[in-house]
């Protein structure tokens, strides 16, 4: 029986990885086609998001179904609980990245403007690090690198309320930006989020290794929501 479960549970953490790598190269591809205003990338990450919801799906059944066969506890438990969770926050993190695909699409050649580009160039790299990084931090079980990652996450918050001020001073100069302004301001707010569900994963990581629930960066999540 124990064989078993040790069979399933190495089966059900490299699913959750696989999963987590897949929601890395798609928030990648976002970032990028939001970039070079890439409608076609962008067109493909929508038609391709399900990809990532059915493997929520299978995963979640598959922890419940070790939960309720094997009844494990202590650090099984928290393993099963620990995927359980983070699979949850990272399909959330890949419904940003569809959002960042749809304000590719909906940008068209509206003009750009360069500090705003910069600002998100700088969000979009913090945050695919950030995804990656967490996987590894998951693979490895690593508390430290997962605490680190919640100041990561405060500087994008930064960069968000940045985004904000000079959306608004654009729009106080030329009322006419105001659409292009909007999406600037909802990419940002996607990749924002995208770094609170990453930070939510590293509180789970910690949760793995000490059997502690904490909050990280609690006070920047409220602001955002």
């Amino acid at each position: 029986m124990r064989r078993l479960f040790d069979d399933e549970l190495a089966e059900l953490d490299a699913d959750f990885t696989e999963m987590g790598m897949l929601v890395s190269e798609v928030i990648q591809q976002a970032v990028d086609s939001f970039k070079n205003r890439d409608a076609m990338a962008a067109q493909q990450i929508i038609d391709h998001d399900h990809e990532i919801n059915e493997r929520e799906i299978a995963l979640e059944k598959k922890t419940f179904e070790m939960i309720a066969l094997y009844q494990p506890v202590t650090t099984d438990l928290r393993e099963i609980v620990t995927i359980l969770k983070a699979v949850s926050e990272l399909e959330r993190a890949g419904d940003h990245a569809r959002n960042i695909a749809h304000a590719t699409i909906k940008f068209g050649t509206k003009q750009k403007i360069p500090v705003l580009e910069q600002l998100i160039d700088k969000m979009g790299q913090l945050t695919t690090q950030m995804v990656r990084d967490v996987l590894t931090a998951y693979v490895n079980k690593d508390e430290h690198v997962a605490r680190q990652l919640a100041a990561v996450d405060h500087q994008l918050d930064q960069l968000n309320h940045q985004v904000r001020a000079d959306s608004y001073q654009q729009m106080r100069l030329d009322p006419a930006f105001e659409t292009g302004a909007s999406i600037y301001l909802n990419v940002a707010q996607d990749l924002s989020r995208i770094g609170d569900y990453v930070t939510n994963v590293c509180e789970w990581i910690i949760y793995l290794k000490s059997g502690q629930i904490i909050e990280l960066n609690s006070a920047s999540n409220d602001d955002d929501d």
